[in-house]
């Protein structure tokens, strides 16, 4: 990771916002660049990191872009692994044995008539080596003595500079005592990482749907050490994977602690926290992989088995469809992601949560007991496997529905339980009726808005245009209206709304309000390309949210 004096030099405040300056990688000679230095790198392999260093240098020559280099040098050197030459012998002890001999030089005199040599000879024959071999290993398990054994990933220039933005966004929460994050998808990677790196957090479900954490930052007077600085910030990239979220960080841009002794330093110095900010359009690239989509062969054979059942049956048996890990259960300093969740086709506020409790550890059983009985929640059904060394009694008096099956549940039992309890929970099932309101309706208000506001006219991301729909209309919903998710409504109501990708990094969809009076016409991307983005989002299971 980047240290401070290569990220200080691109902050950029204004106000009370703090940016990064960001390297455009689509730039000609910042790709160049990147290309050369991986090309210099990739040559150093057998080297010792002092060559490297050195050769970093003497690329560096007198260029004014030094720092940018060396952050990209920075990059590469931590995906690189160094390893010190393997001895015959234990180093520090070659050493003792030296030093306890010395003074020595490499010219004798009447006070010190043996030389360097001589004594490197001696001592090479006390461990059984050579002269030249003891010589050469004297200092090899220092760091800059190790050797470069292999230069990290393929990279590539663009890799490069993604990765080095990436470091630079990053590194910026290293001077955090607060961070917020609203996230609205990707939830299992998002508490993966947060468990991962011990990160101390709180999280509460947000009124219009989705989760917001509030994380201790680094710099809190209650934390304020380097480890936790560093897992900090190797968090973020943890957000980069999905496919909405938004986060803000109160930064503290100077080195004091804040003296909670004094109220009034205190005061004036909290007034001086800056704030930094980022949301999913922000262009940046994860290098974090997604862990495998099931936990176990038990979950995956299930949600093969349900699919397939409800492919042949659905129409005639519930008219249910499996989501994987869509809702958490927010138990205040932690929470519960159930396996599952099924909702109805006809009427999606019918939901009910699956957790499959399978194959597991005494540890992983008794967490997972304390988890449903702090949850209580009354449209929650869990399977159980009866071999498991657990009762009914072990879960207590639950609002949840509990199910215990021998060697995997059997889908056509299962589904009379879910009707049960979607009726139980939601009362009589009625189809539902048309929508109260029109899309022509909510856009108008909308548009109104936007007048009073002077916005009309102003590009968004897909999910912030559904917001706003939303924000006018909270029952609009693009199932209610015969559509598979927002992005499938703006691109099917071209009268009412245009539909492009943005003109910057990472060029995420965008749409705004048709504006009044023109004629519809396709934007300057193809309909069949937000079709397709949007099949690819249905596919990943965000039905109904918009980007």
């Amino acid at each position: 990771m980047l240290t401070s004096d290569l990220i200080k030099p691109f902050l950029r405040r204004a106000g009370g916002d703090v940016t990064v300056d960001l390297l455009d990688e689509a730039d000609a000679q910042a790709l160049q660049t990147a290309q050369d230095m991986i090309k210099l790198f990739q040559r150093m392999v057998g080297q010792p990191r002092l060559a490297w260093w050195q050769a970093r240098e003497a690329f560096e020559g007198t260029r004014v872009d030094y720092q940018r280099l060396r952050g990209m040098a920075k990059v590469l050197e931590d995906e690189a692994t160094f390893a010190p030459l393997e001895a015959p012998f234990t180093l520090h002890h070659a050493r003792r044995l030296l030093f306890e001999r010395g003074p020595v030089f490499a010219d004798p005199d009447v006070f010190h008539p043996r030389t360097r040599s001589d004594l490197l000879t001696e001592v090479a024959v006390e461990l059984g080596s050579g002269t030249s071999q003891v010589e050469a290993l004297l200092f090899a398990d220092r760091p800059e003595e190790y050797l470069l054994t292999h230069p990290g990933p393929r990279w590539t220039p663009l890799m490069l500079l993604q990765r080095y933005n990436l470091e630079l966004a990053r590194g910026v929460l290293y001077r955090a005592t607060l961070l917020r994050v609203d996230i609205f998808d990707n939830f299992k990677e998002v508490w993966r990482y947060l468990k991962l790196f011990k990160i101390m957090f709180w999280a509460e479900e947000l009124p219009t749907g989705g989760y917001r954490l509030t994380l201790s930052g680094p710099m809190s007077d209650f934390v304020l050490t380097e480890r936790y600085g560093i897992s900090f910030a190797k968090f973020m990239p943890a957000l980069l994977l999905g496919e909405r979220w938004r986060m803000s960080a109160r930064l503290k841009l100077f080195p004091d602690k804040i003296p909670l002794e004094n109220k009034e330093d205190a005061r004036q110095a909290e007034a001086s926290l800056v704030r930094y900010s980022l949301d999913h359009t922000c262009g940046l690239r994860s290098h974090y992989r997604r862990a495998a989509e099931y936990d176990s062969a038990l979950e995956r054979t299930f949600a093969s088995e349900f699919t397939d059942f409800e492919e042949k049956f659905g129409g005639e048996r519930g008219h249910w469809r499996l989501l994987r890990e869509q809702e958490v259960l927010v138990l205040g300093g932690t929470v519960m992601i159930p396996d599952f969740q099924v909702v109805n086709s006809l009427d999606d506020r019918r939901r009910i949560l699956i957790e499959l409790v399978g194959f597991w550890s005494p540890t992983y059983l008794r967490n997972k007991v304390a988890k449903v009985r702090s949850a209580n929640c009354p449209y929650l059904l869990l399977l159980v496997y009866e071999d498991l060394n657990v009762t009914r009694e072990a879960f207590g008096e639950v609002a949840s529905e509990i199910v215990f099956f021998k060697q995997k549940p059997i889908i056509k039992e299962i589904l009379p339980v879910i009707e049960a309890m979607a009726e139980r929970v939601y009362g009589p099932f009625t189809k539902e009726q048309s929508p109260a309101y029109t899309l022509e309706q909510v856009v108008e208000t909308y548009r109104a808005g936007e007048a009073r506001r002077s916005e009309e006219g102003e590009w968004l991301s897909l999910a912030h245009m559904a917001d706003a729909l939303v924000a006018v209309e909270a029952r609009c919903s693009p199932r209610q209206l015969g559509y598979k998710n927002f992005a499938s409504l703006f691109k099917a109501n071209t009268h009412l709304f245009e539909v492009r990708r943005a003109p910057i990094k990472g060029r995420p969809w965008q749409a705004r309000l048709r504006r009044t009076g023109e004629d519809a016409f396709p934007s300057e991307h193809s309909h069949q390309d937000i079709s397709s983005h949007a099949t690819r989002q249905d596919a990943q299971g965000h039905t109904g949210q918009a980007g």
